[in-house]
């Protein structure tokens, strides 16, 4: 009998393979920035709902934090207007502002939070408006209301997961005196997995994840600490758009979270590949690690 992708007995070996991390992070708080290409094409897009739901039915407790850039900007463009970028930032002035809320809230919060709740009633769709989920301040004059989060209040998230759904989070902030931001959706998810303790914080990115070297897809790096990621900024190995995202990693470890994962989105159904297989498929950033001991070392395995 030929061994293919629908050989039962393959099924048991994964099935086998991913029951320990089951086990593990059964019950953990699993922050997820959703985001690039898997937001962009329709079978990733239905390959991370799949993702996300089985993550729950497990008995994860998945938390889903979305920006929605490119569809802001496709908007914009469909109502004649241009967008203007300082420092990697859209400038957002009111009328821009209001259309990345409608399209945050009601057009890709929706639409996540749709094809979550097309296996059943699993999702809560919310903004960081509500209940000032996400408190911010302006991050720049130049930007306009372009916000920094400043506090985040747990509390609608942590009641949505006590109700056993799964909270989809879109990033407009809201200051004291109710002026809304759009939000930066990486440090929006970095601000909620720490303000949760979350056990993993995981970036859907457009990269397999931390290189050695840039232009060498196959020279991902598994498993880095935070000396080791501080030593590669300082040497140059870690360079131009990756410091910053490197470094809110690192704060991240260092303020409660327990791991924090870069996966490549463009691949079909990375999360559960990084979760519950032994090699895992991206980069999982730790706190320092302990010396190594002389025994053998298993690098990658249960990211």
């Amino acid at each position: 009998m030929t061994v293919g992708r629908h050989d039962p007995n393959v099924t048991v070996e994964v099935l086998l393979q991913a029951l320990p991390y089951i086990e593990e992070f059964r019950g953990a708080v699993v922050v997820v920035k959703f985001g690039g290409n898997a937001m962009g094409d329709p079978d990733l897009f239905q390959h991370f709902a799949s993702d996300v739901v089985l993550m729950h039915r497990i008995g994860m407790r998945p938390v889903v934090v979305h920006g929605g850039g490119p569809q802001i900007g496709e908007w914009l463009a469909r109502l004649g207007r241009t967008s203007e970028f300082v420092g990697g930032r859209r400038v957002t002035d009111a009328e821009t502002l209001e259309v990345a809320q409608m399209v945050l809230i009601g057009k890709v919060n929706a639409d996540i939070v749709t094809a979550l709740n097309s296996y059943g009633p699993v999702a809560l769709g919310l903004a960081g408006t509500d209940a000032h989920l996400l408190e911010a301040t302006a991050r720049d004059p130049e930007l306009g209301f372009v916000g920094s989060v400043t506090q985040v209040n747990p509390e609608l998230i942590t009641r949505t997961i006590g109700m056993g759904l799964i909270p989809v989070i879109a990033t407009i902030g809201v200051d004291r005196a109710g002026q809304t931001y759009n939000i930066n959706a990486d440090d929006a998810a970095t601000a909620i997995a720490e303000e949760l303790s979350a056990q993993k914080l995981m970036f859907l990115t457009d990269v397999p994840g931390l290189l050695a070297d840039a232009a060498d897809p196959g020279s991902l790096i598994p498993q880095v600490d935070v000396a080791e990621v501080a030593s590669m900024i300082a040497s140059g190995t870690i360079s131009g758009g990756m410091v910053p995202k490197m470094s809110g990693c690192v704060h991240a470890v260092e303020h409660g979270v327990g791991s924090v994962h870069l996966v490549d989105g463009r691949r079909a159904h990375v999360l559960l590949l990084e979760l519950l297989t032994d090699a895992g498929v991206g980069t999982m950033v730790v706190p320092d690690r302990a010396p190594r001991s002389a025994g053998p070392e298993v690098i990658g395995a249960a990211s």
